[in-house]
């Protein structure tokens, strides 16, 4: 129980504040939280996720990363110590668990493969001489006008060989309240990362579809057969 006199709300506050469960119990029936759910559209740092927007946007424009002569990024100055910093660990991270939490690592790794999955943050991934030469090129510029943390945003901008540049900002996380993902991109991001886990072809959307028919069911006793 919440209100008791040894329920959660007492167990977690202090005794001398006055509960207010209008705060949880006001809307039920009517506010539904889960729609306010935000996915990660990445297997990494939710900060690190709008500048993967922004190296795929690029990548998808056309820019190679084998003709990219520079490339600068415009970032909130209290991102600098989570994204950037130390900066030859974040430049080179020295694990997997490291390169989730690099955006130098995540914008390079998105760039050369149009992607920042489970894939992108395995030790042999992360250990490539392409992604780690690109990621050393990475700098950041502090901008003012940044809004984190009210927003997550990402910028990035570069210039190719012939001097030719291209720039393209993502303002705020996608995934949350702002723009959330459609149920498709939901669906593909859990059919890469059971693919990436070894299970059998098809039988994520087995799964799916059976998701989709629990209102139907009376019990879930067929979800044993999705048992690995």
């Amino acid at each position: 129980m919440t209100q008791g006199r040894h329920g959660f709300f007492h167990a977690f506050a202090d005794s001398g504040i006055t509960p207010d469960f209008d705060l949880i119990c006001a809307s039920l029936g009517n506010g539904w939280r889960m729609c306010g759910v935000a996915f990660k559209p990445y297997a990494c740092g939710t900060m690190c996720q709008p500048f993967i927007d922004c190296a795929i946007a690029l990548a998808r424009k056309g820019v190679a990363a084998q003709n990219v002569v520079d490339i600068r990024c415009k970032v909130g100055e209290a991102t600098v110590h989570r994204l950037w910093g130390p900066f030859e660990e974040k430049r080179n991270p020295s694990t997997p668990y490291s390169a989730k939490f690099s955006a130098p690592y995540c914008i390079a790794v998105a760039l050369i493969d149009r992607a920042a999955g489970l894939e992108q943050f395995t030790s042999s991934r992360v250990s490539r001489s392409d992604v780690r030469e690109l990621a050393g090129e990475v700098p950041y510029e502090v901008d003012p006008a940044n809004e984190y943390p009210v927003s997550y945003s990402g910028h990035l901008r570069v210039t190719m060989r012939g001097r030719s540049a291209h720039e393209v900002s993502q303002p705020y996380l996608r995934g949350g309240v702002r723009e959330p993902l459609a149920p498709a991109e939901i669906l593909a991001k859990f059919g890469a990362n059971v693919a990436f886990g070894g299970w059998p072809d098809g039988l994520a959307g087995r799964l799916a579809a059976y998701c989709r028919s629990l209102s139907e069911r009376c019990d879930l006793r067929g979800l044993a057969e999705f048992r690995t």
